[in-house]
């Protein structure tokens, strides 16, 4: 029955990842159409019903799956396969460790809302997304192409430059929350401060959420920090592909995007904690109550997380298509010139506060 129970998790959890990844590919492109003035994509339909474009992502899907592989004859062509399906599957497993909602009875038993609640589950993440540096050396490598080659070198360099400092942003949120594990990461974020507000890591660690959300940003590859792919300087590390294989990079893109905006939903804005929301109800500051049945209480707690993970996407997806790129010097000075620094600033400033408030 367990396993039965772990199944079913790993499926609708990789299901919502993915789905939500297919339409974000239409989120981006109406976004930046709304900005430049355009309509964006909409001549995908259904039976004559185009439906603003939803079915776009559809088309996109089932052309790049019946496309052409092809392999260019002077690349290595067994590391040129493999490695994007090492970027997509370091990417995908990240997931599981999420948890996207309190736990449910069925059956007498109870089920937590999360594939795998790991007592060093963010850790886990970190370590998984870092692994996802093999992908683009080996694109890039395995290309035999020297554009190629520069994008994933560049890539390298950026990713573990950036892990640094976003390591360094999470260690001021663990002084506070002395876990690793998420689900009691979340937990610690259910009390409230001076009575009324969330005790979100956003508001006990506002510098260690900045450093963290402009570090999150580098590491998913996108403008203003898309050095390792650099399309108008013909330099991206997937040169070399097309087809299904591209689409993989591309959906590791958005994927990147999801995890780093449930992760930032997870420590910072509360996981799937609802302000004021307990597990019987409403308990409001000025004292007012509205009682819920438990069904109740998850499906909020549920769409209280969605909610955030996707307005995150947003933002993100919102900061592509505002700011311009960055120059390589710039990229790596803002990394290790001022996040680094402001990082080691952050856990002093975390530890004497501690230190005065205990």
């Amino acid at each position: 029955m367990e396993i039965l129970i772990t199944l079913i998790k790993i499926v609708g959890t990789l299901v919502w990842f993915l789905t939500l990844t297919l339409y974000l590919t239409w989120v981006e492109r109406k976004e930046s159409a709304v900005i430049q003035d355009r309509i964006g994509a909409n001549r995908a339909s259904i039976l004559g019903i185009r439906a603003f474009g939803l079915f776009q992502p559809l088309a996109d899907a089932v052309k790049m799956i019946f496309k052409q592989d092809f392999v260019p004859a002077f690349s290595d062509r067994i590391l040129h396969s493999l490695a994007p399906f090492l970027s997509f599957f370091f990417v995908a497993v990240t997931i599981t460790a999420v948890p996207f909602g309190d736990s449910l009875r069925i059956a007498g038993r109870t089920v937590a809302l999360q594939v795998i609640d790991g007592s060093a589950g963010l850790i886990f993440i970190l370590a998984m997304l870092s692994m996802g540096i093999y992908g683009i050396l080996l694109g890039g490598w395995a290309s035999r192409n020297r554009y190629s080659l520069l994008g994933g070198m560049r890539g390298a360099a950026q990713l573990i430059s950036y892990e640094v400092a976003l390591g360094f942003s999470l260690v001021g949120l663990v002084m506070v929350f002395p876990s690793l594990r998420l689900s009691d990461i979340v937990a610690f974020q259910g009390g409230l401060l001076f009575g009324f507000l969330p005790r979100w890591g956003v508001f006990l660690q506002p510098l260690g959420f900045a450093l963290f959300f402009i570090a999150a940003l580098a590491e998913t590859k996108r403008v203003p920090f898309d050095l390792p792919e650099g399309e108008s300087e013909i330099i991206g590390f997937f040169t070399e592909y097309g087809g299904l294989k591209w689409g993989l990079f591309m959906m590791t893109d958005f994927m990147e995007i999801i995890v780093m905006s449930a992760l930032m939903t997870t420590l910072y804005f509360g996981g799937w904690q609802v302000p004021w929301l307990g597990p019987g109800g409403f308990h409001f500051p000025w004292g007012g109550e509205w009682p819920l049945p438990r069904g109740a209480v998850v499906a909020l707690q549920v769409a209280s997380f969605n909610i955030k993970v996707v307005f995150g996407c947003w933002l993100q997806i919102l900061i592509r298509w505002t700011y311009p790129r960055l120059r390589y010097d710039q990229l790596m000075d803002l990394g290790w010139k001022i996040l680094v620094p402001l990082g080691f600033a952050n856990i002093g400033l975390t530890a004497v506060l501690i230190g005065v408030l205990s």
